[in-house]
C-alpha cells in the first residue's frame, strides 16, 4: 500500500475507537478523513486528539512528527461519500450491533473504489455476518484493535471465508507500516484471538472470586505484579520456552501433568453477574466511580511510558 503520496484513510465513526484510530493512521503518515453521522461527533473526536498529542510527543510516540503535523493530517467530512472518495483504506467503527453494520457496509461497498480495503473494528461480530451479500466482499476484512491502538500495537486481522488472500496481505502490510503488530488469523472464529484469551483469564478470575479462593485485589496482584511483568515483553509460548532448561518441549514434559490436574476444576462456568457484587464493592472502595475518567487518563499515561520504555530498551539491545 506504500505510495509516493500519503494514502488517504477514511475513519467512519468517530467515537472512542474511531478517534484512537485517527491518531494511529495520521501518525503513520496517512491523510485521515473523519466521518460520523452524529452531528458534532467528529469535531469532538478532534478535540480529544488535541488533548493527547502533546503527551504522545513528550514520550517520543509520534514517530518524529510534531503534534501540529499529525493534527494537520486529519479533517472532518460532512458525508460518507466524501470520506470514502479516494480512500485506500476504510476503517468502520459503527456500534457493535449487526443491524447497524449491515446498512453502513452496503453503503460503503457501493461508494468505495474497487481497490479500497473495507475494514471493521468490530470485536465480536464475525465478518461473514455483514459482508456476505456485498458485491465487493473479497476486499472486506475485520481489523480489530486493542484499544487504544495508538498505544497498543497488536491488531487482529480476520478474514471472512470469501476475503481475498491479497486483501489480508495488503491489510497486514499496511498495519506494519503504521507501526502496528498484526495478528493474522487464518479464518474467522467467535471472539477472534484476543477476546478468547482474555475471556479465558477473566472466567478463571471470576471463578476464583465467586468460590471464595481469592479477592479481586489478589487476582489483580497476580497479574499486575506477577504474570503481567513478563507478558509486557513476551507471550505465553516464549515464557514457557524460557522456563525450562530444554525449552518448550522440556516444559511440557515437566509441567503438563500439573495443568492436567487443574483442568477438571476449570470446566464449569460461573456467572459473572453473580460474582460481580464482591468485585464491584472492592473496585468502588479502591476507586470511586467519579474518578474513573481520571484513572483512565493515568492508565494511558502509564501505557505511553511503557511503550516508550520498550522501544528504548529494544534499541539498546540491538546496539
Amino acid at each position: 500500500m506504500t505510495t509516493q503520496t500519503p494514502p488517504k484513510v477514511a475513519v467512519i465513526g468517530a467515537g472512542l475507537i474511531g478517534r484512537a484510530w485517527a491518531i494511529t493512521f495520521a501518525r503513520g503518515g496517512a491523510e485521515v478523513a473523519l466521518y460520523d453521522p452524529l452531528s458534532g461527533a467528529a469535531e469532538a473526536a478532534l478535540g480529544f486528539v488535541d488533548g493527547v498529542l502533546d503527551d504522545l510527543a513528550a514520550n517520543g510516540l509520534l514517530r518524529g512528527a510534531s503534534p501540529s503535523a499529525i493534527r494537520g493530517r486529519m479533517s472532518v467530512t460532512k458525508n460518507l461519500e466524501a470520506a470514502l472518495r479516494g480512500a485506500a483504506h476504510v476503517q468502520e467503527n459503527a456500534p457493535e450491533k449487526l443491524e447497524a453494520k449491515i446498512p453502513i457496509w452496503a453503503e460503503m461497498d457501493g461508494l468505495a473504489g474497487p481497490d479500497t480495503i473495507l475494514a471493521s473494528s468490530t470485536s465480536a461480530i464475525l465478518p461473514s455476518k455483514f459482508t456476505e451479500k456485498l458485491k465487493g466482499r473479497r476486499r472486506c476484512v475485520v481489523v480489530h484493535p486493542i484499544n487504544p491502538p495508538y498505544l497498543v500495537p497488536a491488531v487482529e486481522v480476520v478474514p471472512a471465508p470469501w476475503t481475498a488472500p491479497a486483501t489480508v496481505e495488503r491489510t497486514a502490510s499496511f498495519m506494519r507500516e503504521l507501526g502496528q503488530a498484526p495478528i493474522v488469523m487464518k479464518r474467522e472464529l467467535d471472539g477472534f484471538v484476543m477476546n478468547r484469551m482474555q475471556g479465558a483469564l477473566l472466567q478463571e478470575a471470576f471463578r476464583l472470586v465467586a468460590e471464595g479462593y481469592a479477592t479481586p485485589e489478589d487476582i489483580d496482584i497476580g497479574i499486575r505484579d506477577g504474570l503481567g511483568l513478563r507478558w509486557a515483553f513476551m507471550g505465553p509460548f516464549e515464557t514457557i520456552d524460557l522456563n525450562a532448561p530444554g525449552g518448550v518441549a522440556d516444559y511440557i514434559a515437566r509441567y503438563e501433568g500439573i495443568y492436567q490436574r487443574l483442568w477438571p476444576s476449570q470446566q464449569h462456568i460461573v456467572s459473572w453477574a453473580e460474582a460481580s457484587p464482591a468485585v464491584e464493592t472492592e473496585m468502588k472502595a479502591g476507586l470511586p466511580r467519579e474518578r474513573l475518567n481520571e484513572r483512565q487518563a493515568w492508565r494511558d499515561r502509564r501505557l505511553m511510558a511503557l511503550v516508550a520504555h520498550k522501544r528504548d530498551a529494544a534499541h539498546k539491545i540491538k546496539k
